[in-house]
């Protein structure tokens, strides 16, 4: 079943992201969490992983394009039967992916009063 990942919210105020580069092409196989492409924010450059396991059907737009959240983003078939409502698993990972990226590139370690560990001294 093919399904249509969308641009998800990479952080926070974030309403748009530049495509850097894509890492694969269309007819490419790719595995869930790959990264797939390099979009840049005001904030920062990020990867973008897939959503899930399959054959890339189609990219959403070229590279240097600006693609708005929640816009047309890859598309992939996971070569299933079509019995999971579409797009269902893909909108999960997409709010997953979005999650990840609020929360930084490592989690910090907190202590018992939720400051992180490096503040208690």
């Amino acid at each position: 079943m093919a399904y249509e990942f969308l641009l998800p919210d990479i952080g926070e105020g974030i309403a748009e992201a530049e495509i850097v580069r894509w890492l694969v092409c269309e007819g490419d196989h790719v595995d869930e969490d790959q990264p797939v492409a390099e979009v840049e924010t005001d904030k920062a450059v990020v990867e973008m992983p897939a959503p899930a396991t399959g054959t890339v059907l189609r990219l959403g737009a070229k590279a240097g394009a600006v693609v708005r959240v929640g816009d047309l983003f890859v598309v992939i078939d996971d070569g299933g039967d079509g019995d999971t409502p579409a797009g269902a698993a893909v909108n999960d990972a997409a709010v997953a992916i979005g999650d990840a990226h609020r929360q930084g590139p490592a989690a910090v370690e907190a202590g018992s009063d939720g400051a992180p560990a490096a503040a208690h001294r």
